[in-house]
């Protein structure tokens, strides 16, 4: 067996080529003399197979010389260089194994020179560690002295070079929609490195990279942010008490930032120039993955599919990328039977499409995974006592069973797991999204529910009136910025920092019942608390004077007194 290589012409002058031989430093071999990807040493392998050998006597080109291959292709034309065409070839046929003598086209990247017919590179005469496919370093040796290079002078290309189009970190869940972009993006070229955040969702990750491995990643990253995910999302989002839109814990919004921040972490560390997901051009997703990468790496390339005509023209809705999938050999997990899209973390998991896509429709019974029926759950409730520092919970203790966890994630799981046996946080909504339409989404919020109710209580406790309609104003803002995606936006950095700082003297413990779809408070203490027990009670005057709420009621009531009386005047004339 042999390489082809034909015209070399023209190849030291190109960037490979000066990448690909370089002049050793002290110690090296040869001296000043740069490293050829074909030496002297060859030329007896070149005449055994019918071909030129190099002209000259280590001179830096090689003449095209004739070999048995019919349609050569030129290394320049591998490296990038000028195009063109010769002799019934395409234009970029470069490099690429052929059997010697054989009569098989080199198919290689657009952008080469093929012209002539070419020398024979021997595969013994490749870097060991290339194995059997051809990379950019041929071979390097001491031009003079036929002997092999230092292995500091074999020079690999980036990754980007040595495939089609360039690296792409694909943010993969293992569903329908990213396994059929998976390969839909290796058929456009890319060199795709699939990306799986563990947020806390149920999901087999070791069947989900071998799943991405087969469908033809290069590499696959299976990364735990659960933690951070917890600490540094849910956290401040408690501290908040965001709901957006009265009524929604943002469970979705708050887990897309974690997860495209360590996507960008990954396509910065393998040198990626794309990232890429699986997000509809209707929703809200595309916009939160996206604000985040442009922050955080602002030269990074988004492929977004489900905005381009070439992928949604093709893939008209979830039947035509079910099509698709079979005919790949795609598994899913989504079927005809059940073709709502559902997405898990930590926080919550939300359904949405298929039949729930029609609002009037009622969720089916087993549409629900996190919760229980309420009207199934346990006829005694669970009563649960959580301690609040700074606003952030930091210890739950069963009364019931004195279990009690302490860390955040074991905290944020174990209220996951009693609120889900009651029933607790499930919502059916119509929300707004930010893309400017309304959509329907399914919600279980489990532990984020209980937390709420809890945190809201332990607030109102302990933090002053005026402060209080601040922060509460904070926390609507803050909750919009989180659900259209400006996580990492100047402004809710300000907000978040606002809140924090609101939350110094949010401390103590607050009892809940957990029954039957619902949470109840059943007390309250703190060593911070504003409440003055002798001071509102109805048996004890204590340091209040009755007798001045007449004046306070005087001077409130000046307000109204003067409004009501140009009221009257209008309606007399």
């Amino acid at each position: 067996m042999g390489m082809k290589l034909t015209s070399l012409r023209g190849f030291y002058s190109t960037p490979t080529a000066k990448r690909l031989s370089v002049p050793h430093g002290p110690g090296g071999k040869c001296g000043r003399r740069p490293c050829h990807p074909v030496s002297r040493e060859d030329s007896s392998h070149y005449r055994a197979q019918g071909s030129r050998q190099p002209a000259g006597r280590g001179r830096q080109s090689l003449r095209p010389g004739r070999g048995p291959g019919r349609e050569g292709a030129s290394a320049a034309g591998w490296a990038g260089g000028k195009e063109g065409k010769g002799r019934g070839e395409e234009a970029g046929q470069g490099l690429a194994p052929t059997p010697a003598g054989g009569r098989e086209r080199g198919a290689a990247p657009r952008g080469g020179r093929a012209r002539g017919r070419g020398l024979l590179l021997s595969s013994s005469d490749l870097s060991p560690a290339l194995g059997p496919a051809l990379c950019p370093v041929l071979i390097t040796r001491d031009a003079r002295r036929n002997q092999p290079c230092s292995t500091a002078c074999r020079r690999r290309l980036p990754a980007d070079e040595m495939s089609g189009k360039g690296s792409v970190v694909l943010a993969y869940s293992g569903g329908l929609d990213t396994s059929c972009i998976l390969v839909w993006l290796k058929e456009q070229g890319y060199d795709v490195i699939a990306y799986l955040a563990n947020v806390g969702q149920k999901e087999d990750f070791e069947e989900a990279r071998k799943k991405a491995l087969k469908l033809g990643a290069r590499k696959v990253f299976i990364e735990d942010v659960s933690k951070e995910f917890v600490e540094e999302f849910v956290w401040p989002a408690i501290q908040s008490s965001a709901l957006y839109e009265d009524r929604y814990l943002l469970g979705t919004s708050l887990a897309r930032p974690c997860i495209a921040r360590k996507q960008v972490e990954i396509a910065q560390q393998e040198g990626a120039k794309y990232v890429s997901h699986g997000a509809t051009g209707k929703g809200n997703d595309q916009i939160r993955f996206e604000l985040t990468c442009y922050s955080l790496a602002p030269q990074i390339k988004v492929i977004a599919p489900w905005r381009m005509p070439e992928f949604y023209n093709r893939f008209q809705g979830r039947n035509d990328l079910m099509e698709y999938a079979k005919r790949h050999g795609i598994p899913v997990p989504v079927t005809p039977k059940n073709p709502w899209s559902m997405d898990e973390n930590l926080m919550h998991i939300s359904y949405e499409a298929g039949i729930l896509e029609n609002p009037k429709n009622q969720a089916p019974p087993g549409l629900y995974t996190k919760t229980q029926d309420p009207a199934k759950a346990p006829n005694s409730p669970d009563i649960l006592e959580i301690e609040f520092k700074k606003g952030v919970p930091v210890k739950v203790t069963n009364v019931r069973d004195g279990t009690t966890h302490s860390t955040a994630l074991e905290l944020f799981l174990y209220l996951n797991e009693v609120a889900g046996k009651h029933g607790v946080g499930r919502i059916d909504i119509v929300e707004n999204r930010f893309i400017g339409m309304k959509s329907r989404g399914i919600y279980e919020t489990p532990a984020g529910t209980i937390l709420y109710h809890a945190h809201l209580d332990i607030e109102a406790f302990t933090m002053d009136r005026e402060v209080r309609k601040i922060k509460q104003g904070l926390g609507l803002k803050f909750a919009e910025l989180v659900y259209t995606g400006f996580w990492h936006s100047p402004e809710c950095e300000f907000v978040r920092h606002c809140i924090a700082k609101s939350q110094e003297h949010v401390e103590g413990k607050v009892r809940v019942s957990v029954f039957k779809g619902q949470v109840y408070i059943l007390g309250r203490e703190s060593p911070l608390s504003l409440y003055n027990e002798e001071l509102v009670s109805m048996n004890v005057q204590g340091h209040y004077e009755p007798a001045d709420a007449t004046g306070f009621i005087n001077i409130n009531s000046l307000r109204l007194k003067e409004y009501h009386r140009l009221q009257s005047k209008v309606t007399a004339t």
